[in-house]
């Protein structure tokens, strides 16, 4: 399963599509099989037989069942327009991205651990360097929680500690209950 973070990029890839991905079933189901070279691959993608995405292609079944249709819509969205994505990643890495989230921040000082339980929202625009680390965790198959330190090393360095002007004995932070997270870049 993918986290919060993850699904946050996802969304914000999204974004960018200059086209629309396939709507109708066999649209989708054949860019699948233009994508993955084979009905079993497909199959195997969707957890569903061989014959069953050949007869997705046909026309012969027109209705999948709701998580099968979810998952192939979910298999299209993740391979539509792969250059469109790279191109912006690239971009977001030299020119940094804003993330936007509303959640719970721990962090520890000189005089100690914070004690504030109180969610905050916080929209920040974070440095490239930071969007390259976070590109480059989530190109290696890094956890949730290492992309979530990533984000709140940020947080501290932009946020709390303003660049260096205020909360210099700041040594760590952290997110805690996300309530939501939107990347844009």
């Amino acid at each position: 399963m993918a986290g919060e973070i993850e699904d946050a990029i996802e969304r914000a890839d999204r974004e960018a599509f200059t086209r629309e991905p396939p709507k109708t079933l066999k649209g989708q189901i054949s860019y699948l099989l233009k994508q993955l070279g084979s009905a079993k691959a497909v199959a195997q993608e969707l957890g569903v037989t061989a014959d069953s995405v050949n007869r997705y292609r046909r026309g012969a079944r027109k209705h999948p069942r709701a998580d099968v249709a979810a998952k192939i819509d979910d298999a299209v969205r993740q391979r539509w327009q792969p250059l469109v994505r790279k191109r912006r990643r690239k971009r977001a890495a030299a020119t940094g991205i804003t993330v936007e989230t509303r959640a719970r921040f721990g962090y520890e000082s000189s005089a100690g651990s914070s004690d504030d339980g109180r969610f905050r929202r916080l929209t920040v625009r974070l440095p490239a360097t930071y969007a390259q680390r976070l590109f480059d965790a989530r190109d290696t198959g890094a956890s949730d929680q290492k992309m979530r330190k990533i984000i709140a090393e940020g947080f501290k360095e932009v946020y709390f500690q303003d660049g260096g002007r205020r909360a210099t004995g700041l040594s760590d932070v952290e997110i805690n209950d996300i309530d939501y997270l939107d990347l844009d870049y």
